[in-house]
């Protein structure tokens, strides 16, 4: 059952965040069409520094999350060590603080999901209008929110959890 849900969730969050960009650029056509040279070099460079940005950012937020993927591995891979101290009265609270953190990692990856969610709504909530600098500009900003929100899954579970 969990793993239905998983696997519903991500096929949503994956179909909300594609952007029709055909459509859009039909609608920002007479916006070009009226531009200048000066200010249609000027849009392009923007863009190229943009386009450059965000393909930095979608590197950075697919290590976060291979990351945090290989943090689970590895941490689950060393699970008969401290499970081996939980009935020990001098060394059970090796294994109690194992368990907080394998429920931290797996509080993260609910957290990922919620992030990834919100990301899929506020792209799929966008209305876009026909000044392109604007759009592209929003795109950026909340894949950037992204970035960041990911970043802190990690302090943040192992907070509630008190697993440091």
């Amino acid at each position: 059952m969990g793993h239905w849900v998983v696997t519903q969730s991500a096929a949503v969050i994956g179909t909300n965040t594609y952007i029709d960009v055909s459509t859009i650029l039909g609608s920002m056509d007479a916006e070009l069409q009226a531009m200048s040279i000066g200010g249609l070099m000027s849009l392009f460079m923007e863009t190229g520094i943009l386009s450059l940005a965000m393909n930095i950012i979608a590197i950075f937020i697919t290590v976060i999350i291979y990351g945090r993927m290989i943090e689970i591995f590895l941490y689950t891979s060393m699970a008969p060590i401290p499970f081996a101290t939980l009935a020990n009265k001098e060394w059970g609270q090796v294994g109690n603080n194992y368990l907080r953190g394998l429920l931290a990692l797996t509080f993260q990856g609910l957290l990922i999901m919620v992030c990834v969610g919100i990301y899929a709504v506020l792209i799929s909530s966008l209305t876009f209008t026909t000044h392109i600098r604007e759009n592209f500009w929003l795109i950026a900003g909340y894949t950037v929110l992204l970035c960041f929100a990911l970043f802190k899954t990690g302090s943040l579970s192992k907070s509630v959890f008190n697993s440091h």
